[in-house]
């Protein structure tokens, strides 16, 4: 009896650690950070998602641009193309200390929504593991492009969202 209790105790003990290792992508190296986000097209020019007036866009390009902050000099880039559902990643195996870091909007694979929208065309990231974040995967803001002419539906949503006539 005694040696059932033991065993039990033991494997109460190592489940959960096999169980955290398990879920930990094999690729991610312990110096490692990975940026993701998403990018969309906004058909009413809102300047914010909604689900009548959004979709995600696969195909576009996306630039991760990290700065020294003294100097201003790029210190680190790369591109990534979003695929499917707007998802895209960039995978850092570099701590970027005290640099700004930020993802931006750079060409869209939609002819008909390929006007970066103001104001969502860019997102600030820490690439770095002495911030008080535990995970290695870092959420960028979604990001977007509009159409150069709003869709017919979008006086309906103009109401439904209060949205000011003006600042569309």
């Amino acid at each position: 009896m005694a040696k059932l209790v033991m065993m039990m105790m033991v494997l109460l003990c190592i489940l959960p650690a096999i169980a955290m290792a398990a879920r930990r992508p094999r690729s991610i190296g312990k110096n490692t950070l990975v940026v993701q986000g998403r990018t969309y097209c906004e058909t009413c020019k809102f300047g914010f998602e909604t689900p009548e007036s959004s979709y995600f866009i696969s195909g576009a390009t996306v630039k991760l641009v990290c700065k020294n902050r003294k100097t201003m000099e790029k210190v680190y880039t790369a591109e990534t193309v979003s695929g499917k559902e707007g998802k895209y990643q960039f995978v850092v195996h570099e701590d970027h200390k005290d640099e700004m870091c930020d993802v931006m909007l750079v060409k869209s694979s939609d002819a008909s929504c390929s006007k970066i929208t103001e104001g969502r065309e860019m997102s600030r990231v820490i690439l770095n593991h002495y911030n008080g974040i535990a995970s290695q995967i870092r959420h960028a803001n979604n990001m977007g492009f509009e159409k150069d002419v709003s869709d017919v539906f979008c006086s309906e949503l103009i109401k439904k969202y209060q949205v000011d006539e003006d600042e569309v």
